[in-house]
């Protein structure tokens, strides 16, 4: 899966595609992983714009619960951003909404990254 990473100021930003499902959350992750290395507490901070996500399974919710852990561990800061009606009522579902920060869009990701905590 081609996450389209974007450099914008010190952010990275990931834009996965399509369906993160059975089929996908291999790739998925596999592609992540590199990115998850750098998320650290004086790396870069990662904002994953899922606004061409239009369905997540419950192993794409595993492969970002994974991700989540490893970042927080690292003491790096990981966000969603533009979630699609469908994928955030499953994180709400879920649950997940508890797990991760979640902005309505792309820039209100990117300029809540930004901000010093």
């Amino acid at each position: 899966m081609d996450l389209q990473p974007k450099q914008e100021g010190s952010t990275i930003v990931l834009s996965p595609a399509g369906r993160i499902d059975h089929t996908h959350a291999d790739a998925f992750k596999l592609a992540l992983d590199p990115h998850l290395a750098d998320c650290r507490k004086d790396g870069a901070p990662l904002v994953i714009d899922f606004s061409n996500v239009n369905y997540i399974s419950s192993i794409g919710l595993r492969a970002l619960m994974v991700a989540i852990k490893q970042v927080k561990a690292q003491g790096g800061r990981m966000v969603l951003a533009a979630l699609q009606p469908l994928v955030l009522e499953v994180f709400t579902i879920s649950r997940f909404d508890m797990l991760f920060e979640i902005f309505p869009d792309r820039a209100a990701a990117l300029a809540a990254v930004t901000v010093a905590p």
